[in-house]
């Protein structure tokens, strides 16, 4: 049996208010989403709800058919985009951490400048929609986005920390590279798959900003686009109200403070309940992309 000291009574004190603070903000998000707007007004924030209220999802919810769309095309291209990135970079990283590789350092180099570097919005928006005429598209989502410099070489110093004595002894059984990366190297690099992969599907799942340039179709709106237009709308409304020029609905009716609650637990719902999935993989897979060179 381990004794109990102050120390280790003091370490589990400071760990349980460290674990609060990430707890608490998420509970009393969902209690503000589930509050009504003149609760929040008389009382404030509260853990638990004042007066429960269902107004601000109702008000989420005012288009189901838009908002399941939607629902369905970031799911698409979240886990599409996912995993076509994570097979391209991973591919791309491969030769890089092979040392027979002649131009491996050349190539490194210049995907590290792509890192410092880029050639802006406009040159991009230009690209995109003139040449490759992805504008208005659903693989606008996907194909911009399909490399990242980062996560190459987090691959590529990932792989270079596997045994050489796995691929050398798969060349002597006569394997190809290709084989060798498919059935060696991946198996063994699940902990960086599934942190980058992770990463890149969360950075999908919270993008907004390719809708926003790119997309005019509603049809194609993602998730986190279609949210916030909902929410400006309300408070454009409201904002009519309160200046007297729109008497359609009273203020009670618009429940834009909570709305914004509601939407981020629409929004971040998902990604909460994949994540537990992903956790055990980051710290190992992370860490030894950082630590070697």
């Amino acid at each position: 049996m381990k004794k109990i000291t102050v120390g280790r009574i003091l370490l589990h004190i400071f760990l349980i208010i460290l674990s609060l603070t990430y707890i608490l903000p998420l509970v009393l998000m969902i209690s503000i989403s589930f509050s009504s707007e003149g609760a929040i007004k008389e009382f404030g924030y509260t853990i638990i709800p004042k007066v429960f209220s269902l107004d601000a999802y109702k008000m989420c919810f005012a288009n189901p058919q838009q908002l399941l769309q939607s629902y369905k095309v970031t799911i698409a291209f979240s886990l599409l985009g996912t995993f076509l990135a994570t097979l391209v970079q991973s591919l791309m990283a491969y030769p890089l951490s092979r040392k027979c590789f002649k131009f491996r350092g050349i190539i490194t180099k210049y995907i590290f400048v792509t890192m410092l570097f880029s050639g802006g919005l406009v040159p991009s928006y230009i690209l995109n929609t003139k040449y490759l005429h992805l504008g208005n598209t659903f693989w606008i989502y996907i194909l911009p986005g399909l490399t990242s410099a980062w996560n190459v070489i987090v691959f590529r110093t990932f792989f270079q920390g596997l045994p050489d004595g796995l691929v050398e002894a798969a060349k002597i059984d006569g394997a190809k590279e290709i084989m060798i990366f498919f059935k060696i190297i991946l198996p063994l690099s699940t902990p960086v798959i599934a942190s980058l992969g992770f990463m890149t599907l969360v950075g999908k799942w919270n993008d907004w900003n390719t809708t926003l340039l790119y997309i005019r179709d509603s049809k194609l709106y993602s998730l986190q686009y279609l949210l916030q237009r909902i929410l400006r709308e309300a408070e454009y409304v409201k904002n009519l109200q309160l200046s007297g020029e729109s008497t359609m609905l009273s203020d009670k009716d618009l429940p834009t403070e909570t709305m914004r609650y509601a939407m981020a637990m629409l929004a971040a719902g998902p990604m909460l309940v994949v994540f537990p999935f992903f956790q055990k993989y980051f710290a190992k897979g992370m860490v030894v992309g950082a630590v070697k060179g």
